[in-house]
């Protein structure tokens, strides 16, 4: 661990993160998909047909590789040469419904994600900066997959002083298709679209592992599931997460590799946020288009 992690790890703990005492290793992520998406499948990748009559209770997510329905909220930390990250996930208990046909009959629930970074990584929670808001919907089918149905983010632009919405999308409006993030009975090399907004969401992945050992600052867990993640949109630009199962003792989500030049960690710290974090974005001022 470094110097910086250390002290911002112990400013968490402060903070009432219940961090264990483990050596750290690797972890987290495995998801699935499969929709038919435009243009196409490709070598390997599951498809499924969207069906409104599959979804009987689509707001409760139970999967046991992110359930999302008992974990409400859920916080990770990473370090790297250009800064520190705190990322804060929460499910609000609010949902959504009214997307694009197919999906106009789903409801949906809402998770909130929230990114603050401090460039110097000075350990003080006050030197950072709210820099992206999303909200995200996700929908379970009765086999136990969990759909993505979309996000509307907001996003500062430090070097411009203003915010972009660049990137939302949602299911069956100007093409969008939901795609599926886990799999209820997820196989290694299986390989998924997860959501698909040409020339602005097209993530794929493919399951890797669903027995990795994964040892974190936070603790340790086994059986964990390791994917693949990348999109066409981003060449060379890989993450292997990896997700830890409920009945297992994990809490969905654990880890996240982020293999751009040198591997960046994103880990699981805890369910509480630290004190100290601005609740606003620097600026108010919208991006020209």
């Amino acid at each position: 661990m470094g110097r910086n992690l250390n002290v911002v790890a112990a400013a968490m703990h402060a903070e009432g993160f219940q961090m264990g005492q483990s050596k750290l290793t690797s972890l987290i992520i495995g998801g699935l998909l499969a929709t038919a998406v435009a243009g196409g499948a490709w070598s390997g990748e599951l498809e499924f047909d969207f069906d409104t009559a599959s979804f009987s209770n689509p707001t409760i997510v139970d999967n046991d590789y992110w359930p999302l329905s008992s974990l409400p909220s859920a916080v990770y930390f990473s370090e790297a040469d250009d800064g520190c990250e705190v990322n804060e996930v929460v499910v609000s208990g609010a949902t959504r419904s009214g997307f694009g046909p197919p999906y106009d009959d789903i409801e949906a629930i809402v998770v909130e994600d929230r990114e603050w970074v401090d460039e110097e990584c000075t350990g003080d929670t006050g030197d950072y900066v709210l820099v992206e808001a999303t909200e995200d919907w996700f929908a379970q089918d009765d086999d136990g997959n969990v759909w993505y149905l979309g996000e509307d983010t907001t996003s500062w632009d430090d070097e411009n002083d203003c915010l972009s919405t660049g990137g939302s999308w949602e299911a069956g409006e100007d093409g969008a298709q939901a795609g599926v993030v886990i799999l209820g009975s997820p196989a290694v090399g299986e390989s998924y679209q997860q959501e698909y907004y040409e020339g602005e969401a097209e993530d794929r992945a493919k399951v890797l592992r669903l027995d990795v050992p994964v040892s974190i600052e936070f603790g340790e867990f086994d059986g964990c599931m390791k994917t693949k993640e990348y999109t066409p949109l981003a060449p060379g630009e890989v993450e292997h997460k990896y997700y830890c199962r409920l009945s297992e003792g994990g809490f969905g989500l654990m880890l996240v590799e982020e293999l751009k030049g040198k591997t960046r960690r994103v880990e699981y710290v805890g369910a509480t946020l630290p004190g100290g974090l601005p609740d606003e974005f620097p600026t108010t001022d919208v991006c020209a288009e």
